[in-house]
């Protein structure tokens, strides 16, 4: 079975999803849970064990397009907030992969070296991109959207980002 970021986990042993986690909040056919914490480049963010594991939105994914290349620093580096720790490429876009939260890499999905469809395919599961030990979980957080207020703020970004 696939990996469920939005479920309590060992990061080495995930558990089953558990049904009913979260609610899924679904703004023209994307859908946002809304136990996750998300930025405006639509990173979705997911504390788990003093953790946070970080992930590229299905609205990210669409705007992007079919992804065919990522690169990932190596687990073990410095990161810092805003910052890239990585690359991804598509058809029609290059750009960095941006981490919200600054601290250590702690790991990184080595399966999107060969598969980097799994960030199209499967965004809040096979597609996870990182996981950072973060040094100030709460002021970094402080700064991303929560479940107050998603749906607006995911019509927002799609107006601003995908206009008709």
């Amino acid at each position: 079975m696939d990996f469920d970021p939005r479920s309590e986990t060992d990061l080495r042993n995930p558990p089953l999803p558990i049904a009913g986690d979260s609610v899924m909040v679904t703004v023209e056919g994307f859908d946002f849970p809304d136990d996750l914490l998300y930025t405006d480049d639509q990173i979705w963010v997911k504390k788990e064990d003093g953790k946070v594991r970080i992930g590229l939105t299905a609205f990210g994914a669409d705007l992007a397009g079919k992804i065919k290349f990522v690169r990932l620093r190596p687990a073990g580096k410095d990161v810092k907030a805003g910052k890239s720790i990585g690359t991804m490429e598509s058809g029609k876009w290059t750009g960095p992969i941006k981490t919200p939260f600054a601290g250590v890499l702690a790991e990184v999905n080595d399966e999107l070296k060969n598969n980097p469809g799994l960030l199209n395919d499967d965004p809040f599961g096979a597609g996870w991109i990182a996981v950072v030990e973060p040094e100030n979980y709460d002021g970094d957080a402080a700064e991303l959207q929560g479940a107050a207020g998603l749906e607006g703020w995911i019509k927002a970004q799609i107006a601003e980002k995908k206009p008709s």
